[in-house]
């Protein structure tokens, strides 16, 4: 099965984009990132912090069955325009893995479907290709899913 979050990572490069197309209108895909609730399904996650403005910053934490922290994330905004774009850090706290920059754009494609095109910079192109030997596609993917899902029942 086709997956329908797009990756794409150039040979070399140290850097991978990622595009995904949603029917949802651009409001409600942008919602996904900025209201805590709607992150915390989707991600199925628990959203620590999530200041959503210029120099704020955000945390999640991700717990197994019986409650122990399992994955963290954390990072800061550099840019945050509703409906428009992201520009934050993203950081995996207990993993071997450094600091990462993303752009997320969002985009109306019309009334009711919007497109998000993500682009990450990673310190090497190493680190890149060592993220992309996990299952980074699959589980993006899923994500994706869910939060079209999720989003679905605000329509």
């Amino acid at each position: 099965m086709e997956l329908k979050t797009k990756i794409h990572a150039e040979e070399g490069q140290q850097q991978l984009t990622i595009t995904r197309e949603f029917e949802l209108p651009v409001e409600l895909l942008f919602k996904a990132y900025e209201d805590a609730d709607i992150v915390a399904q989707w991600m199925n996650t628990k959203v620590v912090k999530l200041e959503n403005k210029k120099s704020g910053s955000w945390q999640f934490d991700t717990s197994d069955g019986e409650g122990k922290i399992v994955f963290t994330a954390s990072g800061v905004y550099h840019e945050f325009v509703p409906n428009k774009k992201i520009t934050r850090t993203f950081e995996m706290g207990n993993a071997p893995f450094d600091v990462q920059l993303e752009f997320l754009e969002f985009e109306a494609l019309d009334e009711d479907n919007s497109k998000l095109t993500m682009q990450i910079i990673y310190r090497s192109g190493a680190l890149r290709d060592q993220m992309l030997k996990l299952p980074f596609r699959q589980g993006l993917n899923m994500a994706h899913n869910r939060l079209q899902e999720v989003v679905n029942k605000l329509k």
